[in-house]
């Protein structure tokens, strides 16, 4: 049997670098992104309005920068919280 993704079904903005995301097992959690905001890819996204404009792509949440973090992570993270 082959395991699936976790994939992100919503996304809310909670403000600074927190967002609330939903996922289609139904797991929902605030995820911090901080920790993940280091790198040329991720170094525009300390601006909290940079950082605000994300999206959904893939299943996981993305930004016009290239940036992303595997869905998985995010679960992970998300059921932590």
């Amino acid at each position: 049997m082959t395991a699936t993704l976790p994939a992100v079904i919503d996304a809310d903005y909670q403000g600074e670098f927190r967002i609330r995301v939903t996922f289609d097992d139904g797991v929902e959690g605030v995820v911090d992104f901080s920790d993940w905001l280091s790198g040329p890819v991720f170094e525009p996204l300390k601006d909290p309005k940079n950082f605000a404009h994300f999206y959904i792509e893939g299943g996981t949440i993305a930004w016009p920068t290239g940036a992303d973090i595997a869905p998985e992570t995010l679960h992970k993270r998300a059921k932590a919280s």
